[in-house]
């Protein structure tokens, strides 16, 4: 855990910027006014890894407007460079956040269509350029039926990062249920992005969907999922996913398994209860998991250190998960209570 990061290459995001508006715990959206911040999971992932100590950037269309250029200000706040963002005619994306209570699950509404990010031309995209000197290309969640500029951006971004050589990370974490209900060969463009990942966040119901193997999902069947995954991806180098489980009204049981195609290993688990925000757990694990990747670090410490962001989170508003390299000692061992 004492190694420094690999500041040598920099680590690119690509996603939505969205604004988050979020009610208050107990109330909903339009009941009282509301908490704005931007957020998106690969705008998270930029942020946690710049606090981190790493060279990140954001590439992304934002609206010319207050809000987009709100947005931007966010993110060179935090020392991520925002200079493959662009600004185009169009709306912001929003997500409407009403934060469950006395254990209940959050509810969240998005508002994107018409965004200027989803109405952009692949073309307003120079990947080689963008990817320049780039480590990582970093993106999430490929959903079916987006708008025709992301839905061929993407593609074209993972193309780009391969032949140049940079690694890819996919977070395709809970992107099933956009998957399942398709007709039969639907998940194959989902299956093709996929196939260009070095590092892939998917659990296994994720896999199920994307290689259309309902039987997968079995939680009794975590290590099938995880060799179908390696057989199917031939860049894949590291698997990783974390699970929750639900152990009272107000706590439940988190944990993380890494695997390779040597080994498994898990990060612990966390008994959590008060969480105050659970938005952004996703992406502060990811986050972890690429730095410990670049600082060398074994792969039970990368499961540790990840696990520990995810965990941490549950006690922080907002998306953005503040950093620290200490994070794994601040988690500590066994569990805590995340509202105090």
């Amino acid at each position: 855990m004492s190694a420094r990061p690999d500041m040598s290459g920099r680590i690119v995001c690509f996603g939505e910027i969205l604004l988050r508006l979020a009610a208050p715990p107990g109330r909903l959206p339009l009941q009282v006014s509301t908490d704005t911040a931007p957020g998106g999971a690969d705008t998270n992932v930029a942020v946690s890894l710049a606090l981190l100590g790493h060279r990140t950037a954001m590439v992304s269309v934002l609206p010319d407007n207050a809000l987009g250029r709100g947005a931007l200000a966010a993110l060179d706040a935090h020392a991520v460079d925002t200079s493959g963002i662009r600004l185009r005619p169009g709306r912001m994306g929003l997500y409407f956040l009403a934060p469950g209570g006395a254990g209940g699950t959050s509810e969240i509404v998005y508002d994107r269509a018409g965004s200027a990010y989803s109405l952009a031309e692949p073309g307003v995209y120079d990947w080689p350029a963008l990817l320049d000197g780039a480590a990582w290309l970093h993106v999430s969640c490929i959903v079916p039926g987006s708008a025709n500029g992301p839905a061929h951006a993407v593609p074209a971004a993972l193309r780009a990062a391969r032949a140049g050589g940079v690694r890819v990370a996919i977070d395709a974490s809970d992107c099933s249920s956009s998957w399942n209900d398709q007709r039969p060969g639907a998940a194959a463009p989902l299956r093709d992005a996929l196939r260009h990942a070095d590092v892939l966040f998917a659990a296994p119901h994720d896999l199920a969907a994307a290689l259309a193997r309902p039987e997968l999902a079995d939680p009794a069947r975590d290590t099938d999922a995880a060799r179908a995954a390696f057989a199917a991806f031939p860049h894949l180098t590291l698997l990783a996913w974390t699970r929750r489980v639900q152990v009272g009204a107000d706590a439940h049981e988190l944990s993380a398994t890494l695997h390779t195609r040597t080994k498994t290993v898990t990060g612990g688990s966390y008994r959590l209860s008060g969480s105050v925000d659970r938005i952004g757990t996703g992406a502060a694990f990811a986050a972890g998991v690429l730095h410990g990747l670049q600082c060398g670090m074994a792969p039970e410490d990368v499961a540790g250190f990840a696990l520990a962001a995810a965990a941490l989170k549950h006690a922080i508003a907002d998306d953005v998960m503040p950093a620290s390299a200490d994070w794994r000692a601040a988690a500590h061992a066994g569990g805590f209570d995340a509202g105090h």
